[in-house]
């Protein structure tokens, strides 16, 4: 049986179906891309109509580098050919399999699959962190991924060597379906908001579902929540609904991760403008991410529009939209997504299960949040693919392959956890476990969970890191488990141990692969021994959500600094900074030792480096950058970090295991004195006051939400004042800004609380000369 033959029954049997179906063709690089070339062929594929995802030039298929194969989202295809000779990246490959059509072919361009797993490629490269070679990177993903391939429906695999012989057929990947009846066409509901004719574009009766709950968003208080697998048309029906909306007037912003992630949004809304004859301008130069009403619209209020924005700026609402959508909603971090709940409405599509996000972890981390909000909320659930049918088996494979729908335990199993597990109260059946890629490839189960915790807690869990977990060297996992089932778990890296010429490297700008802490300290903070101690950074550490707030992240923490404090140096982590996140850190000897500069444009937020030591050799190295850092923090603070959130700032230096000195001049304590009393001004000389509040932050303990008199923990002043003193004493922002943001009456009453805040610091740090002073203005 020819190749082309192969191809052509699974196309026949792929459109009878309006599934894909999967062929591999195994063997040399060029072989296989001619191969493929014959395959689409014989299907009767149009060159036009498929895409090479692949590093070759010499292919007819317009070519898409696997570095950009985020362009795919979005798009749709008759045929993909993914050519994995130089590199199997697993993302890229996640990302082409929901680009395919129904009806057509995703071809696979492989090496011998007896040999694959043993081979290593570009992206074993990328897991090969020093000081690791990358032959002790293994090959289990590529393992497990050919195991899949030969076992499952829909996947035909056709080894052509070296193109010299006679192709091998070792499966034809037919799986005689049962013939489809068409399905009816969607109804338009009775009495709807939007136009007749929005609906008219609907393919499926959930998207129906989805555009009517959509309506919502045309009157303030309402928020919508529409949760969707890849290929079911979420991101269509916000799009129509936008477009809707623009026709009646409304100003509505679009944000997603990138602009490539909400371009549907805008083809469904340019479409609804257009056969409206409403859209403003020529369509052939107009700015894709603009669409305004116009043309010959009848509008008796005010134009619509459809605009988008990155997720950082649109968070600050610019323009006050009518309605905000935010498409892929779940690849964004929590703290991001609350700021739209101050949007006058808004809604959230979210991909259930994919690369894009975890719809488990938005669900789980961000619906309290929105539950608790003022919106009245509505709920989309779409089922029903729309590019292809339901149980199509390519899906089904990638999702198995892939893990895009691993998923933690169900809750009913680990409830019984007790609350008192870190104490031990409860926990009798806790068990903490090491797990190595043995233990995980011989128990689907346990991948399953493992990895399922982990996406579901982790807004960046992408098919990369499983292979990650699987192959990577410098990566171990360890996990608490509840009668067999994982209830936290913990992703950790080896970091350092570096030679001096990699040291040398990172000092004079050179990148290292991994290694993030020893990089950082190493490359920004001028530190070329930072590299020499060995350490475990956290990648990742994640709580079953049923069973958070039991100590369980905690225990977790312990029973890992029990396992390794003779093996290492000092454990770490790195992560986008929030007051909970500082605290939780914290409150398990975790220190900061240094605040990023930029914000992640993803997170929205600072991230936060912390080191634990566990020998001397750490313990020098945490101490001197925690010194270093509180002695420049407050630079950092007036300058990059003047818009950091006042509350990771208290919580950042509360981190800190150092203070820094005062080192203020007689003078100097003379001025904040005056500045208690009213002679004196702030804006002459902020340095005093500055150091004062570094000193204070790090060395006091955090006040509770009660005013100091009644506060069990003794601090000197309450949240409010610390807040004042960050966002002016650190911060340097205009009065009246300050003002305004807490919530003071006048310029002058914000200036007199300085004052008042500042009187108990220099009673407790100023000695008697400054007592004496502060007595002059009693």
């Amino acid at each position: 049986m020819t190749v082309g033959r192969v191809a052509e029954a699974l196309r026949a049997e792929g459109r009878a179906t309006n599934e894909r179906r999967l062929l591999v063709l195994a063997g040399e690089g060029a072989a296989t891309r001619e191969a493929a070339e014959r395959a689409l062929d014989a299907a009767d594929i149009d060159s036009r109509d498929a895409t090479y995802l692949g590093e070759s030039e010499g292919t007819p298929w317009e070519r898409v580098p696997p570095a950009r194969a985020g362009d795919l989202l979005g798009t749709t295809h008759g045929a993909l050919v993914v050519d994995c000779h130089e590199a199997c990246r697993p993302n890229a490959l996640g990302r082409a399999v929901g680009a395919v059509d129904g009806g057509g072919l995703l071809v696979l361009c492989a090496p011998s699959l007896d040999a694959w797993p043993d081979r290593r490629d570009a992206f074993d490269e990328t897991l090969a962190v020093p000081p690791f070679d990358v032959s002790e990177v293994a090959g289990n993903f590529r393992r497990r991924l050919v195991e899949l391939l030969r076992a499952h429906p829909g996947v035909a695999v056709v080894d052509v060597g070296d193109g010299a012989g006679d192709p091998t057929v070792e499966r034809d990947g037919l799986t005689d379906p049962a013939p489809r009846r068409p399905p009816d066409p969607p109804a338009v509901p009775d009495d709807p908001a939007f136009p007749a004719a929005v609906y008219e574009r609907c393919r499926t009766d959930d998207q129906v579902t989805a555009v009517e709950a959509l309506e919502a968003l045309g009157e303030p208080g309402n928020a919508v929540v529409v949760e969707a697998d890849r290929g079911r048309g979420k991101s269509s029906a916000a799009g129509l609904a936008a477009g809707a909306l623009a026709l009646d007037g409304r100003d509505v912003l679009v944000t997603a991760p990138q602009y490539r992630s909400a371009a549907e949004v805008f083809a469904r809304a340019r479409e609804v403008l257009a056969e409206a004859d409403a859209l403003a301008g020529d369509p052939d130069e107009s700015d894709p991410k603009l669409l305004e009403v116009g043309g010959d619209a009848d509008t008796d209020g005010p134009a619509g529009r459809v605009r988008f924005e990155k997720p950082t700026d649109a968070a600050e609402l610019p323009d006050d939209p009518d309605a905000v959508v935010v498409d892929e909603a779940a690849a964004l971090p929590v703290r991001l997504l609350e700021r739209f709940l101050d949007a006058p409405a808004a809604a959230f599509t979210t991909t259930v299960h994919g690369y894009e996000g975890a719809g488990r972890g938005f669900s789980v981390r961000f619906r309290d949040r929105l539950a608790d909000s003022d919106f009245e909320v509505t709920d989309a659930a779409m089922t029903d693919p729309i590019r292809y049918a339901a149980g199509d088996p390519v899906e089904v494979w990638a999702f198995r392959a892939l893990l895009l729908d691993a998923s933690p335990a169900v809750d009913p199993l680990v409830e019984g956890v007790g609350d008192g597990a870190n104490e031990g109260e409860g926990a009798g059946s806790l068990d903490y476990r090491a797990f190595d890629a043995a233990d995980l490839l011989a128990d689907e189960h346990l991948l399953r969970e493992v990895f399922g915790l982990l996406v579901a807690a982790h807004y960046r869990t992408e098919p990369s890191d499983l292979a990650r977990l699987l192959d990577a060297p410098n990566v171990t996992v360890r996990a608490l488990t509840y009668e067999g089932h994982v209830v936290s778990v913990a992703l950790l890296a080896r970091e350092g141990n570096l030679p001096a010429d990699l040291r040398a490297q990172m000092y004079e700008g050179g990148r290292v692969r991994g290694n993030m802490i020893p990089d950082v300290l190493t490359s920004q903070l001028r530190d070329e021994d930072a590299g020499v101690p060995e350490g475990l950074r956290v990648l990742r550490i994640a709580t079953h959500h049923a069973v958070r707030s039991r100590g369980l992240g905690s225990r977790l923490l312990a029973e890992i600094r029990g396992e390794f404090a003779d093996d290492v140096d000092w454990l770490g982590t790195g992560y986008g900074a929030t007051p909970e996140l500082l605290t939780f850190w914290r409150a398990n000897g975790f220190s900061t030792v240094h605040l990023s500069t930029t914000r992640n444009d993803a997170s929205g937020e600072y991230s936060a480096v912390m080191l634990d030591p566990t020998s001397d050799a750490g313990r020098e190295l945490a101490d001197r950058h925690s010194r270093w850092f509180v002695d420049r923090v407050g630079a950092m603070l007036s300058d990059p970090l003047d818009d950091m959130d006042p509350d990771v700032v208290r919580a950042a230096l509360r981190s800190a295991d150092a203070t820094p000195d005062l080192d203020l001049s007689e003078w100097e304590w003379r001025l904040l004195a005056g500045t208690v009393g009213g002679a004196g001004i702030f804006d002459t000389s902020p340095r005093p006051l500055r150091r004062l509040t570094v000193r204070y932050l790090t060395d006091a303990d955090p006040p509770d939400d009660d005013p100091p008199g009644d506060d069990p923990s003794g601090a000197l002043l309450d949240p409010r004042q610390e807040r004042l003193l960050v966002r002016k004493a650190l911060q340097g922002h205009p009065w009246g800004a300050v003002a305004d943001e807490l919530d003071f009456h006048s310029h002058g009453q914000c200036m007199r609380a300085l004052g008042e805040a500042t009187r108990p610091l220099l009673s407790h740090l100023g000695g008697p000369k400054v007592a004496a002073e502060l007595e002059r203005f009693e």
